[in-house]
């Protein structure tokens, strides 16, 4: 059995007993975060963070390769402590009432800073594109004048170096999509055969919740990339550390109790009368609830235009499935996200979030983030910190 299988909670076999008490547990959950949600208090922590070439020609190559070999990381260490405190207004907890979900990309590892540039590159080599080559120069231009919007990067750069000249006008977006196709993939096969590092102070950060009983769940449910690589990027944080974490994918949430609810799997199957009634009407009123949080979002000022609400409404059933594995109820946990849609979903069903910037996001601005910060350990993110803050 591999390391995340025997670190993510099993919700088959369960007896009618299990069944029914964690069911109740998940309308508790319901009931609290049908109350009208406050936007969270903020503080935030600012962090430090062209060349021309000639038109396209489309020729056909070889897909590059990279590999290399892993090291074995560190197992847990003893916890640290810090006694910086955070601005803003909290309420004291204990480590008994606090669950960390983390996000992958971004959080666990700076993917995009690591290797995104020459996914790109190796994208545009398998599609023939000869001219086409980013330097960090080039990248940095590009990802700040798009603010980080890749299909906003690839317009750019090939409407000042030309498109491929065999390319008909009404074809550039699909061409675009081509390329962010393929960039995926080599980013995938960038991470999962190079030995890239975690996020500085991610080890120490995951070693303090644990030694003080605070559930972690990473969150793989939904992010840009697969869940086999976000999986290889969690398995670099050693057996040791995997197996006492949860891991919450697609599956996952799916036989969560919420996810049976608001996707309708028949959590109502073995119960008795009463409490199956009592699941049709939570689903159903959730299943408003969800719709209602997602119109209301979409008059924000935030643009929500590129997030279906189907792939909204999944990040929304991820978060409270994190929250019910980690067995803390959503307004007790602390999700740190690298992506806004995870803020937007934390603020959707009032969890408290902290951005974490990466180099894709360092000029990112997370308005409705309770806190925003550049990394974990030092001035930035602690769990001792966490202790010592909460959201109201």
């Amino acid at each position: 059995m591999k390391a995340w299988e025997a670190g993510t909670l099993k919700t088959k076999n369960l007896s009618r007993m299990e069944t029914s008490a964690n069911l109740r547990l998940a309308f508790s959950a319901l009931s609290a975060s049908a109350s009208p949600t406050k936007r969270n208090p903020k503080f935030t922590l600012h962090s430090s963070s062209s060349s021309s070439q000639k038109p396209c020609n489309h020729h056909h190559h070889h897909h590059h390769h990279l590999r290399s070999s892993r090291r074995r990381r560190p197992l847990i260490r003893s916890a640290t402590s810090s006694s910086t405190s955070l601005s803003g207004e909290f309420q004291s907890s204990s480590s008994q009432d606090l669950a960390v979900l983390l996000e992958v990309e971004g959080v666990l590892m700076d993917v995009y800073r690591l290797g995104n540039r020459q996914a790109f590159n190796l994208a545009f080599q398998n599609l023939g594109l000869d001219c086409a080559n980013w330097t960090q120069p080039i990248y940095l231009d590009l990802t700040r004048k798009a603010r980080g919007d890749e299909q906003q990067m690839l317009v750019l750069f090939f409407d000042r170096i030309g498109w491929p000249a065999s390319l008909p006008t009404s074809e550039k977006t699909a061409f675009v999509k081509s390329v962010l196709r393929e960039k995926g993939k080599a980013l995938e096969e960038f991470v999962m055969t190079n030995d890239l590092p975690l996020r500085p102070g991610l080890e120490n950060f995951v070693d303090d919740a644990l030694l003080g009983g605070i559930p972690i769940v990473v969150l793989t449910a939904y992010g840009n990339h697969s869940d086999k690589m976000a999986r290889s990027i969690i398995e670099q944080l050693g057996q040791e550390r995997v197996s006492r974490i949860k891991i919450v994918g697609k599956e996952e949430v799916e036989r969560s109790f919420y996810g049976q609810l608001v996707f309708g799997k028949g959590a109502s199957s073995g119960l008795d009368e009463q409490l199956a009634k009592a699941a049709k009407q939570a689903a159903a009123a959730q299943k408003l609830k969800v719709a209602e949080e997602v119109a209301s979002l979409l008059k924000l000022s935030i643009e929500l235009d590129d997030i279906p609400s189907e792939s909204f409404q999944k990040i929304v059933a991820t978060l409270h499935a994190g929250a019910e594995y980690a067995g803390v109820p959503v307004k007790n946990c602390v999700v740190i996200s690298g992506s806004q849609v995870g803020v937007r979903g934390a603020e959707c069903i009032g969890m408290p979030c902290v951005a974490l910037r990466s180099s894709l996001t360092s000029r990112t601005e997370f308005p409705s983030a309770s806190a925003v910060m550049d990394g974990f350990g030092g001035a930035d993110l602690t769990i001792s910190r966490l202790l010592q803050k909460r959201w109201s």
